[in-house]
């Protein structure tokens, strides 16, 4: 399991759209966002990088593990 910080989220359509882009990735099981706290919690064994990427590519920056 890893967790990021992620910045940029505000809302439901914010949390879907990272959830879809993480949940994309080969071997992610399931991606959890938290908005108040700002982290997505990720289960898989899913590469770090791919996930930062693929947070960043949705439009949101990854700023360390949480």
């Amino acid at each position: 399991m890893l967790t990021l910080k992620v910045s940029g989220m505000s809302c439901g359509h914010c949390a879907q759209t990272v959830t879809k882009a993480v949940e994309a990735l080969p071997s992610v099981e399931r991606a959890l966002v938290d908005l108040q706290e700002g982290r997505v919690t990720v289960e898989g064994n899913a590469d770090e990088s791919a996930i930062r990427q693929a947070i960043e590519d949705a439009g949101y920056e990854v700023q360390g593990r949480a």
